[in-house]
């Protein structure tokens, strides 16, 4: 499946991604039947995952997008984060789910969470493809979590190293840069 040395083995084939995105896109869907939903995709790694998601609802949906930076070119997050890009419209009194390829320390969840609240949404929630709770340095609540997954880096479906093998249809862990 792999054809670049630099990509180790698979940790989620694409038919593991697409089943847990189809239940995570039937939980949303019952959570927030009859409400005004407005999911927010962290730019660039969470586009492959919030695009397959919103297509596996069965409510409306608005889509916004909020660009974050605090890895670089780096494997590991350097804990500061940078708003590259804010939303474009008002989030107060609506329901936002935020959407994110992969928490780890939480650094940027938490940055991101209180950022958002302060802007007055009815309700704050975080869907996470992934996450490393092994490594967690704060505590965020991350109500959808599609995949606990080992403290390794991964790419694939989104994610990237140097802006590379965002897309490849699985997950895999990255061999040694």
């Amino acid at each position: 499946m792999a054809t670049d040395e630099a990509i180790g083995r698979v940790l989620l084939t694409a038919e593991e991604l697409d089943r847990r995105v189809r239940e995570l896109g039937a939980a949303l869907s019952r959570d927030y039947e009859g409400k005004n939903l407005l999911l927010v995709g962290i730019l660039k790694g969470a586009v492959f995952f919030l695009s397959d998601l919103v297509r596996q609802l069965q409510i409306p949906a608005e889509l916004d997008f909020i660009a974050v930076a605090s890895y670089g070119s780096a494997t590991k997050s350097s804990g500061v984060v940078q708003i590259l890009k804010d939303l474009d419209r008002p989030i107060e009194g609506r329901d936002v789910v935020i959407v994110e390829d992969i928490v780890d320390s939480g650094l940027t969840a938490r940055y991101l969470l209180s950022s958002l609240q302060g802007r007055n949404p009815r309700t704050l929630e975080i869907c996470a493809l992934l996450a490393k709770s092994e490594v967690r340095v704060v505590d965020v609540p991350i109500r959808y979590v599609g995949f606990e997954i080992p403290n390794e880096f991964v790419v694939g479906y989104g994610l990237d190293y140097q802006q590379r093998y965002r897309g490849l249809p699985y997950v895999a862990v990255l061999a040694e840069p």
